[in-house]
């Protein structure tokens, strides 16, 4: 199952483990994909990655959890919240 599919069934924490699990199997064949077609994801990764550094991807999960006009982020953390600024470092842009 893809890492799309798993976020919204995040609840506890093995279920965040499992996530975690799907978004490196993810990123390692996302990984595959760009070595082996170079020319075709020079202008954005495959899989859908954004940010393959990782300063890149914990800047893309802020932006989303920062406060802000069209986010207030949640009171209390939990597991999905922690799952959520995960995905939006691989897709945030």
């Amino acid at each position: 199952m893809s890492p799309e599919e798993m976020l919204d069934s995040v609840v506890d924490r093995e279920s965040f483990l499992a996530f975690v699990r799907a978004l490196i199997d993810d990123r390692e064949e996302a990984e595959r994909m760009e070595r082996d077609e170079p020319e075709r994801y020079q202008w954005g990764g495959a899989l859908s990655w954004q940010n393959s550094e990782i300063s890149m991807f914990l800047e893309a999960a802020l932006q989303d959890f920062e406060p802000g006009p069209f986010h207030q982020p949640e009171g209390s953390p939990s597991w999905k919240m922690f799952a959520e600024f995960l995905y939006f470092g691989k897709i945030y842009e």
